[in-house]
């Protein structure tokens, strides 16, 4: 990627990002992004498409280092760990990463309603909770208990949850509907 391109992009997510803090999801627009990046809405449009792509990206890139720790032998999540070891970790970094991007988690479901199944961050991880259960819970449907655990992400129960605990209340929350799931 070109140097102009790559500050581009950066721009454009630091922007998308701090209107999602100042004003929320629904006051963002392209033409807000744009000019709070610097660039032009055809760059954007070119780089992202629209806003559910923008939010998309800025969703995975946010995720980029779970999903890697994922990949890494010797960290709790990766490969190496027990399955329910692994499932508790991935669950806990999780609601980390509802913690410090929730208005982002709750612009991204707004954005991907539709195709909320198919969104290509959800499908990792999915595909990762789905193994994990299968491996540590024969027997069980992996895939229906995978979307049960992911949904207590749903930025506004993870935002209700936390409101009377933090994130120490959703931790602890997601471990015990895990472990009930895995007994």
């Amino acid at each position: 990627m070109r140097s102009d391109a790559t500050r581009n992009r950066e721009a454009i997510l630091r922007a998308t990002e701090e209107l999602l803090a100042s004003r929320g999801a629904e006051h963002i627009s392209l033409d807000r992004v744009a000019a709070a990046a610097g660039v032009g809405k055809g760059t954007l449009f070119r780089r992202f498409g629209s806003r559910t792509g923008l939010f998309q990206e800025l969703l995975a890139e946010r995720a980029s280092a779970l999903a890697q720790a994922i990949e890494s032998p010797g960290s709790a999540l990766g490969p190496g760990s027990p399955p329910e070891e692994r499932l508790l970790a991935f669950l806990d970094e999780l609601a980390e990463l509802a913690q410090r991007n929730l208005a982002l988690f709750s612009a991204h479901e707004r954005a991907c309603a539709e195709d909320k199944y198919r969104d290509p961050t959800y499908l990792r991880w999915h595909a990762h909770v789905t193994a994990l259960i299968a491996e540590a819970g024969p027997g069980l449907d992996a895939e229906f208990a995978a979307h049960a655990l992911l949904g207590s992400f749903d930025a506004d129960l993870a935002r209700h949850v936390m409101a009377e605990g933090g994130v120490a209340r959703l931790k602890s929350s997601v471990r015990g509907l895990a472990r009930a799931i895995l007994a």
